[in-house]
């Protein structure tokens, strides 16, 4: 039998997969266990109707009447393993809040993203310096992803209204268990065949 919250994640990713695959044209490349993370850390604030349809997109209804415990205690035991050393391979998944410096945001809430999905809060100036508040964030992304995704926030996606902003970034890196020859590649034109 498989783990609530395993399964959850598991239909959350094929779902998603889904709808965005439509478009057969593009190539889809995503981390669901990134994006159901931060949906979850989001559900850790959220109440009524927000909280009913987060727990209904991430398929979670099953794990909130679990005796395996509370969702959160899964995402943290999950996400402990995903940021396991040791490994023949690197896999770093990093969460983070950025907060409008003079927005209030409950200490309990701060509190259970450090806990659970070890999210530290940090205060910016997004009214007063949008475009360095987006600058740092991207800083932060770079770093986090080894240089791998340096602009994470374009120019003008940061408003002086803006009042929280939840960073989830993950890093691979891993060896093929049969490596290119280099002396076998080179530069070709890439065709694609329908």
């Amino acid at each position: 039998m498989m783990d609530p919250l395993l399964e959850a994640n598991a239909t959350f990713a094929l779902n998603l997969l889904k709808i965005l695959g439509e478009d057969r044209s593009k190539n889809v490349f995503l981390s669901p266990i990134s994006i159901s993370s931060a949906l979850v850390m989001v559900l850790l604030g959220a109440k009524g109707t927000t909280a009913i349809q987060i727990t209904q997109a991430l398929s979670l209804g099953k794990c909130s009447s679990s005796e395996d415990g509370d969702v959160h205690q899964g995402f943290q035991l999950l996400l402990s393993e995903v940021n396991k050393t040791g490994t023949q391979y690197s896999l770093k998944a990093a969460n983070r809040l950025f907060g409008e410096k003079t927005f209030d945001i409950l200490a309990s809430f701060k509190d259970s993203c450090h806990k659970f999905y070890e999210a530290e809060m940090e205060e910016l100036d997004f009214k007063g310096a949008t475009e360095q508040s987006r600058q740092h964030i991207n800083t932060w992304v770079a770093k986090k992803t080894e240089d791998k995704i340096k602009e994470l926030l374009s120019p003008g996606t940061i408003h002086s209204n803006t009042p929280l902003i939840l960073v989830n970034a993950v890093y691979f890196k891993g060896k093929w268990e049969k490596q290119f020859n280099k002396e076998d590649t080179r530069e070709m034109p890439f065709k694609v065949s329908k």
